[in-house]
């Protein structure tokens, strides 16, 4: 089943929980709008490459819509749709004024020098910059992304329609970006983690922690998980793993994978093991924090874990997923546990256009608000209607956005 399909089916029986109607329903399921435009650039050799890029808009009732831009070679429409549609529900979950959009550019930055990088960059906001805009469609980073990237659509927005900052978050602090967005992803699965083990009576202190991915969210989560006390005992990237039963020492391992250009390989002082391998470490929590659809169903089956965070987006499988749930495996979904970038993006937004700074402090202590409010109503929501946590998060937002659709008129 593609990513589409999985959060469709989610979406679907949300709405059948809420009774919304097959017009309602139709109407959340699909996206406002969607852009195709083809990206040529003159590479560093003087050859010309052509790359294709993407911007679906899905839904606006609450507010500008609001989602990443991934570089990577399998983007295409239907990963970007699926992604778009996410944005909408996360949004709706933790409550930010925001809709739901997603962009990509199907390439390989991995052979990409930066001048190419910052030439696909700049020709793809061109062809756009008509679609986003401060009260719009506001981007944001995502896979093989960063905050220089953003600077580059910033700046290249702002070309066209004068000083622009709030067009675009996850910008670098000297460029009007906001302190704490780079670590708010896993700050939020952080926080969420230790909400969701508290609610069940278990100590976060000296908890085994199995983390599959080590990017900027992984990475994140990690560090913040482990100064809470929890022994993160396992982590993997696209190179492979490594294991120390006493809990690796992440705050070394971050600076390592930080000067080894992300990666973990030869990382000393920890068994390396194949990537697969972190499927089948016992664990109190497992956070799954790289691509999606790693939760299949053979590897639900065989998960020797307590509980599951999903830092990805979609990484469980509906398969995966209904065998958690026959096992008892309390699942936080990706709409809750990955919302705080959106939720510190929100803050940075919100310093843009009012021209004004806010401190760590602020930030954190508005993120921990926010994300555990947010865990409260899921929590409670899934405990009403008797139903797993992912039904319960997409039974909340479809319900926020439905209303705000309905009130808004439809004509």
């Amino acid at each position: 089943m593609s990513q589409l399909a999985m959060v469709n089916e989610n979406i679907r029986r949300a709405a059948k929980i809420l009774d919304l109607g097959e017009r309602i329903e139709q109407l959340l399921l699909n996206p406002n709008r969607e852009v195709k435009v083809e990206i040529a650039i003159e590479l560093d050799n003087g050859q010309v490459a052509t790359f294709s890029g993407y911007r679906i808009q899905h839904n606006d009732a609450r507010g500008p819509m609001k989602g990443g831009l991934r570089y990577h070679p399998t983007v295409d429409a239907e990963d970007v749709t699926a992604l778009a549609s996410l944005m909408t529900w996360k949004t709706a979950v933790v409550n930010i004024p925001y809709g739901g959009a997603k962009g990509g550019i199907n390439c390989d930055p991995a052979k990409l020098t930066q001048r190419e990088l910052e030439r696909v960059t700049r020709k793809f906001i061109a062809n756009i910059r008509e679609i986003i805009g401060p009260n719009v469609d506001i981007p944001a980073p995502d896979v093989n992304t960063n905050a220089q990237t953003m600077a580059w659509v910033m700046d290249e927005y702002s070309r066209f329609y004068g000083f622009s900052p709030a067009v675009v978050t996850g910008k670098p602090i000297d460029l009007h970006g906001s302190v704490g967005r780079e670590e708010a992803t896993g700050r939020g699965v952080a926080f969420v983690t230790a909400d969701l083990m508290a609610e069940l009576g278990r100590p976060l202190q000296g908890a085994r922690v199995v983390i599959q991915g080590f990017g900027n969210v992984g990475s994140f989560a990690a560090l913040l998980l482990h100064q809470a006390g929890a022994k993160v005992i396992a982590v993997s990237d696209v190179s492979g793993g490594l294991r120390r039963t006493e809990g690796l020492p992440i705050p070394a391992l971050f600076d390592y994978a930080k000067s080894n250009k992300g990666s973990i390989t030869g990382f000393p002082g920890a068994e390396a093991i194949s990537g697969d391998a972190v499927f089948t470490t016992p664990c109190d929590v497992f956070i799954p924090a790289a691509l999606g659809g790693v939760l299949t169903a053979d590897r639900a089956a065989a998960l020797p874990a307590g509980v599951v965070i999903e830092a990805a987006n979609a990484p469980t499988t509906p398969e995966g997923d209904a065998i958690l749930a026959r096992r008892q495996i309390p699942v936080v979904p990706d709409i809750l546990a990955n919302a705080g970038g959106v939720t510190v993006s929100y803050f940075e937004w919100v310093q843009n256009i009012q021209q004004f700074h806010w401190d760590i402090e602020r930030i954190n202590g508005e993120l921990r608000s926010l994300m555990t409010r947010a865990y409260q109503d899921v929590s409670q929501l899934a405990k009403n209607h008797n139903v797993p946590q992912r039904t319960a998060a997409y039974v909340l937002a479809l319900g926020r956005v439905a209303k705000a659709t309905v009130m808004r008129g439809i004509q």
